[in-house]
């Protein structure tokens, strides 16, 4: 394989790599709305204690889909 060969190969690898990135981000993203959705809901209304509890279980599982993005975004090698 030549050097432009290896070049092209390079920067091909290197726009893999951004585009995975991007897509990590636009799902942390997308959690993070998903978040203040709720958190707004929770400011807006009148909550009973069960209703409360149930919103602070949908947001730790978002929270944790959230850090096993970030692993990802971390851990992917370029």
């Amino acid at each position: 394989m030549n050097k432009d060969q290896q070049q092209k190969e390079f920067l091909k690898q290197q726009l893999q790599w951004a585009k995975d990135q991007d897509c990590i981000l636009a799902k942390i993203e997308a959690k993070l709305y998903e978040m203040r959705a709720i958190a707004e809901y929770a400011a807006n209304h009148e909550l009973t204690a069960d209703k409360v509890e149930l919103l602070n279980d949908q947001l730790r599982e978002l929270k944790r889909g959230i850090h096993s993005l970030e692993q990802r975004l971390h851990s992917v090698i370029h």
